[in-house]
């Protein structure tokens, strides 16, 4: 627009330095109003040389003017399109720079390419002075991004300094034409090394779990040496593998945010009546949930022994050999043993078996029939799911003072399982065959077992047979059924026996006999025999009875068991302890896994009681012992040293 008013065509033509010639020709109608506001809305300083170069190239060319550039609107519609595609060109480079694997050029490079392309100075394929202004404003705030970055302060200065080069010294357009235009991404050093983790990066709470108490640091190099090796989870794996640390994983499935433990809601606190309990409902005390977490596999490890002990008050020094053999990988979780014939002092057996099995195990019950006793020890992790323990005893000979014959049983339950132990002494002799199986008939109608416990199943119970009232039944003792043959010729067969077999042996046994016939335990099982007879030995060695009567080797001491479901028990070992010699008879010990179920909460637990002070004297002579053992190692290197010097 003109002073006058009237329209001016005009001819605009901004020649590119690089290719020489005009790259747009129209004619446009604008005006001064129009011009005003699109001066505002660019950059000052570089609208100011673009208009000065336009100029300039006018006056060569003779032109009678140059026009500023488009007004507002056009403007804010160009670099809204232009920002677009210089966005989706961005990303479209970088997605092709990272899926390409043949791309190896160096971080500067990328960054000259991306730079040339845009280039205040450089030449552009098409467009006018409104393209280069926002192509240069792009350049300039990523600039100043890219240098204000401590990533590429770190990296030098090969940046700025190639912005600083004049513009016949970069980059061709033609030559940026020709090439792919892909954005590659620099990599990015560490400038320092990495923090150190900490070994246990759980949160605290759980961190209790993988600490190692006073009771455990027999362990310490167990694990160490058997790293590698799976430890069984009765070891508590968390508290013996010290070098392992705890990962996200375990810290999000906690149940509670105070403890590993379930969380438990006021409101089932006072809703509950606790007198009735789903199996399967959550929070059951002694319901599946519960019974997972400590037995996943359900299955239950159980230690029995019996030994007849012939009265003998001085002990075994070590009963090592007796609970904890070396063949054993692993302890159990309950240990029964019973004794026949046992020494006088009854309280100092059961503090020898307590010093043996150490802190790891309480006594949850012992009961006695004369010098008939029977203690169980179970884990002191597993006292709160045992139920109130019930004995009873039945003597099978009424005229003797000392009840030497009869039995003892003690019944309990783990969880919703129901077990009864029974151990026994029955009549001696030979061939007094039908004298044992009524001591067997009277034991299993007098034993009055459960008393208050529930029934986990009446309806397999039979009142005249106590061993159908419980779910798992384990009864041993000194059974005294012999060998129906000859000392000689039981020694010659003993003497041809290899590989373990004893079917030779037993085929003359009594009590093999007669669970055939079904005269006698019935619906009961015995492991297979793969040892000799462990009766009569001469007092301190191996050589079998001696003495006058020269009695015929025989399996006296047996461990047979019985389940309500087929495969419940499985037996994991069945042999004798020779290496206990105190007596004319040889322990025998039997392990077996048992399957375990759920429990209804009507189930009356036994609020983890256990024998204290039998507990605290028991660790008290471990203790002592030890001590003893360390000052005598101690006195004999000291000797040693000085009888060398």
């Amino acid at each position: 627009m003109t002073e006058n008013g009237e329209d001016c065509p005009l001819q605009q033509s901004c020649e590119d330095p690089d290719r020489g010639a005009a790259t747009d020709s129209r004619p446009l109608k604008t005006s001064l109003v129009d011009v005003k506001p699109a001066k505002e809305h660019n950059d000052q300083n570089q609208n100011q040389n673009d208009y000065k170069c336009t100029t300039s190239n006018a006056r060569g060319d003779n032109l009678p003017y140059q026009p500023w550039p488009p007004s507002l609107p056009k403007l804010a519609k160009s670099s809204k399109s232009m920002e677009e595609t210089v966005r989706s060109r961005r990303l479209k480079n970088s997605q092709e720079s990272l899926s390409d694997r043949a791309e190896t050029g160096s971080s500067t490079d990328s960054l000259k390419d991306d730079h040339t392309g845009s280039s205040p100075c450089g030449s552009f394929p098409s467009g006018d002075a409104t393209d280069r202004n926002s192509r240069d404003s792009n350049v300039r705030s990523r600039s100043a991004v890219t240098r204000g970055s401590p990533v590429f302060r770190d990296r030098g200065s090969s940046l700025s300094d190639y912005e600083r080069r004049p513009c016949s010294q970069q980059s061709d357009s033609t030559d940026h034409r020709g090439r792919s235009t892909k954005m590659r991404l620099s990599p990015v050093q560490r400038t320092g090394p990495l923090p150190a983790l900490e070994k246990n990066f759980a949160l605290a709470t759980l961190r209790a779990a993988n600490r190692i108490d006073g009771d455990c640091l027999d362990y310490a190099v167990l694990a160490r040496e058997r790293l590698g090796e799976r430890l069984h989870r009765n070891l508590s794996d968390s508290r013996l593998l010290e070098n392992m640390g705890s990962d996200s994983a375990s810290v999000n499935s906690m149940r509670s945010t105070y403890s590993v433990l379930s969380p438990i809601r006021p409101q089932d606190v006072r809703n509950r009546s606790f007198l009735e309990g789903s199996v399967l409902g959550s929070g059951a005390l002694l319901g599946a949930e519960e019974l997972d977490r400590y037995f996943p596999e359900r299955r239950l490890g159980v230690y029995i022994a019996t030994w007849n002990m012939q009265g003998e008050k001085g002990l075994p020094v070590n009963l090592d050999d007796l609970l904890l053999p070396t063949d054993s990988e692993f302890a159990q979780d309950l240990y029964v043993i019973g004794v026949q014939e046992g020494c006088p002092d009854r309280r100092e057996w059961e503090t020898r078996l307590q010093e043996t099995l150490g802190p790891y195990y309480v006594m949850l019950y012992a009961a006695s029939h004369g010098v008939l006793f029977l203690s169980v020890f179970v884990r002191r992790d597993l006292i709160w799911f045992c139920s109130e323990v019930e004995h009873a005893t039945v003597t099978t000979r009424i005229i003797s003072q000392i009840k030497t014959k009869g039995a003892v049983g003690i019944a309990f339950t783990i969880f919703g399982t129901s077990f009864l132990f029974v151990t026994s002494h029955f009549t001696s002799g030979d061939g007094k065959v039908y004298e044992r199986i009524l001591d067997y008939n009277k034991i299993v109608e007098a034993l009055a077992l459960p008393k208050s416990l529930p029934d986990t199943n009446p309806y397999r119970s039979t009142p005249s047979d106590v061993t159908t009232r419980f779910d798992q039944v384990f009864w041993f003792g000194d059974f005294n059924f012999r060998l129906s043959k000859e000392r000689a010729d039981v020694e010659a067969i003993m003497t041809r026996t290899a590989g373990g077999d004893m079917s030779p042996l037993l085929e003359h046994d009594q009590l093999s006999k007669e669970m055939k016939d079904g005269s006698i335990f019935k619906g009961f099982q015995e492991p297979q025999i793969h040892f000799f007879p462990t009766y009569k030995f001469d007092i301190g060695c191996d050589i079998y009875d001696t003495t006058s009567k020269q009695r015929t080797p025989s399996y006296t001491d047996r461990i047979l068991f019985r389940s309500r479901q087929a495969e419940d028990i499985k037996v994991v070992k069945y042999t004798s302890c020779s290496n206990i010699k105190t007596s004319d008879h040889r322990p025998v010990i039997g392990v077996f896994q048992v399957k375990l179920r759920p429990g209804r909460d009507n189930i009356p637990l036994g609020a983890g009681q256990f024998d204290r002070g039998l507990y605290l004297e028991g660790i008290r002579r471990r203790i002592t012992r030890e001590l003893k053992r360390r000052e005598a190692m101690k006195n004999q290197s000291s000797s040693t040293i000085c009888s060398i010097s």
